[in-house]
């Protein structure tokens, strides 16, 4: 009898090895996962729903037994929602880890600066990752960046970010501005460096320019801007061509070849740079610019040397065979 006791515990004991070596195999042990996967937690998700979604998708083998380990070896913390990325044959235990403690997949839409609110709407409404209609944003309510969004995200909830990081922009620069800008209002600055944005690709020629519009709207002198020229016909797409004579003598509320100080609104999105450059503009007397032929702009302070730069840039295009 002591000897069939003794085989029996030993059986028992043996069982209970071999049950739980299974049972925590389930849970340390590869799972289905294939190779590495995205899976999305959605926003409000409970435990089981989420075990319930990862076998529908096929990454764990049942709900039921992921869902009785996790509760006996698994932590406590709760899950997050986001998209997470899942390792090839992540454990149970892995995937838990992830879900719980991981890095949110975090994904990115690039508003370059000086871009039109138009195509700005056009950005939002390709990435296919978002969801959600949005409005054409005011022109110049958002700040060009690099902004992080989720899968799933409303775009609505993306813009309103962009938007809020063009209000802290400018209220956080406002109060440094110089004595030198012209700009009155904070809206002011921002319409005027759009206009520095659209004039400029040079980065370091910014506060130049600013401070030539600055001279220009301080002396009464018309901006003449070309951009402002181009707004009112595209609201900021390219315009595909040559300005025509009917254009420059359209009046309007933008065209400053018709109108002295600012328009009425920006004419595009401009980045921080072009505001500090606007509330910080450069010492000059220069009240012309013209193309120098590498991208950047030849300025000057006399009509004279303006024409003789003029010259100059004519000499080049047809150098160049583009007249």
């Amino acid at each position: 009898m002591k000897k069939l006791l003794a085989g029996i515990v030993a059986l028992g004991l043996l069982a209970v090895l071999i049950v739980g070596g299974w049972f925590a195999a389930g849970w340390y042990g590869g799972s289905e996962i294939e190779e590495e996967t995205a899976f999305i937690v959605p926003s409000g998700s409970s435990l089981t729903s989420v075990a319930q979604k990862l076998e529908e998708e096929g990454l764990i083998a049942s709900a039921d037994g992921f869902l009785l380990r996790a509760k006996i070896l698994g932590g406590s913390d709760p899950i997050k929602a986001g998209e997470f990325l899942l390792a090839a044959g992540a454990s149970g235990s892995k995937i838990l880890s992830t879900l719980q403690s991981g890095d949110v997949i975090r994904r990115f839409v690039t508003i370059p600066e000086g871009t039109p609110s138009v195509i700005v709407h056009d950005l939002l409404m390709a990435e296919d990752l978002l969801v959600g209609e949005i409005p054409v944003p005011d022109e110049g309510s958002v700040l060009p960046e690099s902004y992080d969004f989720e899968r799933g995200e409303e775009r609505i909830a993306v813009l309103a970010r962009m938007q809020r990081a063009m209000d802290e922009t400018v209220a956080e620069l406002w109060p440094n501005r110089t004595s030198r800008t012209v700009a009155t209002t904070p809206q002011e600055a921002v319409i005027l460096a759009s206009i520095v944005e659209k004039e400029t690709g040079v980065p370091e020629e910014r506060r130049m320019v600013a401070g030539l519009y600055s001279n220009r709207i301080r002396q009464g002198i018309m901006l003449q801007a070309d951009p402002t020229i181009i707004y009112p016909i595209t609201r900021g797409r390219p315009l595909g061509r040559r300005i025509r004579q009917s254009e420059i003598q359209a009046i309007n509320g933008y065209n400053t070849y018709q109108m002295q100080g600012l328009p009425n609104g920006p004419i595009a999105n401009p980045g921080r740079a072009s505001i500090e450059a606007v509330l910080n503009p450069e010492e000059t007397d220069a009240i012309y610019m013209v193309a120098d032929g590498s991208g950047g702009h030849e300025f000057n302070s006399t009509l004279d040397g303006h024409n003789a730069a003029v010259e100059r840039w004519f000499a080049l295009r047809r150098e160049r065979g583009e007249m």
